[in-house]
This record gives structure tokens, sequence and C-alpha cells, in this order.
């Protein structure tokens, strides 16, 4: 079994990677390592799987179908993660052509060549931005979603979308998994836990829209990983799985856990809040741990305890994910 991972050098998909390798499977990841943050960050998520023979890798976009086909061609695939993406609210605002050319086309252009290419299993990364604001509780994968804040929802709606005509037409088996806000070692320049991180141990302000009570159900890396893996072992038609950590955090709360881990207090500015965030997150995960036995190991204090610690490891690195001059008033997401 040979499965490509695409995104494979970002956050998520560096650590999906490395669990894939560890089972001995054979990778090949294909990144585009585009100027979102660092392109640094990415190659260092990876550099050590480089050496590796059971580990293939593209610089390839895949927004080029001939590009990503010559991907299909040189290797046996047979399994599909599906990770790349534009991805964060507030940049989708500003550019959504972008989001939707990449989010939208390039997710067309990996089923089509997996229905020429008879993939055995798509696993797409969706969102639980798709939910938009709601005033339940439990987000439900039964729930209507027809009502999206912002172009990044729409485009994973759009994906689920694209996945299920697949899957009916062609018969390609497919998981649409809803993350609720990741967060863990080589957390993206971008999200919350590890943006504020930085600013705190930098003594600089962070910036809170609107309101300090926000809530997100944040979800460590390793948890998501591991319904992945399974998401892609298990045999159905199509389903779509919330994984989250079904236990929404106020933003006070996450501020805080990381002022104690990192000895030091957060200095907080208020501003307006911004466009496409929504005020609580929380995922009803009853489906997934049914159907994967998905059950979320890491509690937000141990989380951000070993989020901290690796960033306390890796500053330098953690140093440059803002060294342009593009990410100096850079707005975290929350999503």
């Amino acid at each position: 079994m040979t499965i490509l991972v695409t995104g494979g050098a970002g956050f998520i998909g560096s650590h999906a990677i490395d669990r894939l390798i560890e089972k001995g499977e054979n990778i090949v990841c294909v990144d585009n390592f585009n100027d979102f943050y660092n392109p640094q960050i990415k190659e260092k998520n990876i550099r050590h799987n480089l050496s590796k023979n059971n580990f293939k890798l593209y610089k390839v976009d895949i927004e080029n179908f001939e590009e990503l086909k010559r991907v299909f061609e040189e290797n046996s695939l047979t399994k599909i993660i599906h990770l790349a993406a534009r991805a964060g609210v507030r940049p989708s605002i500003k550019n959504p052509a972008q989001y939707l050319k990449t989010n939208i086309a390039g997710t067309f252009n990996l089923l089509e060549l997996s229905k020429i290419f008879g993939i055995k299993k798509f696993v797409f990364a969706s969102s639980s931005s798709v939910y938009g604001n709601r005033q339940d509780d439990f987000f439900n994968e039964t729930d209507n979603t027809d009502k999206p804040i912002s172009p990044y929802a729409v485009t994973k709606k759009s994906g689920e979308l694209i996945c299920y005509t697949y899957n009916s037409i062609y018969k390609i088996p497919v998981a649409c998994l809803r993350f609720f806000t990741v967060y863990g070692p080589r957390g993206r320049v971008d999200m919350a836990p590890m943006k504020f991180t930085k600013l705190i141990d930098s003594n600089e302000e962070i910036e809170i829209y609107g309101d300090i009570n926000m809530e997100r159900d944040y979800t460590y890396v390793s948890d998501i990983v591991e319904g992945i893996l399974v998401a892609l072992e298990k045999e159905f038609s199509y389903e779509i799985f919330n994984l989250g950590n079904s236990n929404p955090i106020k933003l006070i709360t996450l501020i805080t856990l990381i002022e104690k881990e990192l000895g030091k207090k957060a200095k907080l500015k208020y501003i307006s809040p911004q466009e496409g965030d929504v005020q609580k997150t929380f995922a009803n995960i009853n489906k997934a741990k049914e159907i994967l036995n998905y059950k979320p190991n890491i509690s937000i204090e141990q989380g951000i305890k070993e989020m901290v610690a690796w960033y306390n490891i890796n500053k330098k690195e953690a140093a440059i994910r803002d060294d342009r001059k593009k990410f100096v008033n850079f707005r975290y997401d929350l999503s």
C-alpha cells in the first residue's frame, strides 16, 4: 500500500506522515511549500524523513492537474489523505479567489485522478468552520451547514459535496473529517495557540477580537492524527465525522494556560470583532467514537504544556515564523 498525503509538509500533514512511516507504510508527500508562512518551517517538519526508503517528496501544487497526474503515474497509489489547502478564515475574506482555486479546484483534481487511477480510499480534511454561527451546544454531522460565514468555510463545504458526488457516481470510498481547532508542536503560525505563545514570550500585545469569552474546541494534533489513520483503514462508502475534543475552552482560559507554562503574563489589547469568527465551536464526537473508535486522550492542560515545551526548544524556528514584513501584524485565526 502506498499512501499519498497532500499538504504533507504542513502542521497536521507532517505529524500524520510521521505516524504512517512509524507504521511502515510507503508514503508519497505532495506540498507546494508556498509562502503563507516561511517555507523553511515546512522543510524542517519533514527533513527527518527525507533519507527514509519509504518516503518520497514532490514539490507540486494541487492546482496543477498535469503535475499532479505525474505523481499518480510514477507511484502505485492506493489511498489518499488530502490535507493540502489554503487555510484560515480571515485570509480567505481578503483573498477569496485564491481559496476557491486551491481548495475547490485542487480537491476536484485529486478526485478526478482518484477516479482515473482507482484509488481505494479518499480522506478529506474538512473543518468545523462549515457549521457557521450556531445556537446549539453540540455541532452534529447531521446539522444544516448551508450558511457558512467565510469563503474558507464555503470551500470546505464545497469539498465535502465534491467528495459526495465522486463517491456517488464513481464509488470512491470517502471520509470527510471536520477538524476542530487543531494545536500542538509545529502548530501553524496563524493559529491562536502558537501565535499567543510567541507574543506572550516576546512581551508583545495579544489583540482580543471583541470577546475574551469566545470558546473553541481545541484538539491536540496527535488525537486528530489517530482519527485520520483509523478513517483511512475503516471500510465504508461515504461518511462525515467530527474530530474534536468535545470540550470548549474560553479564550481567556487558553491564555491563562500559556501564561502558566511560560511563566509570563500576557498583555491584552481589545479590538473590534472580526468578520468570519464564530462565537463557539463544540464537537459532538459520538459518531466518530462509535465507528472510528475515536477517543481524544490529550487534555487542554497537557496539550498546552507539550506545545509550549516544544516552542521553548525550537525558539529559533518559531522566531522565523514572523520574519517577514507580511507577518508583522498578521492576525491570528481561531477556527
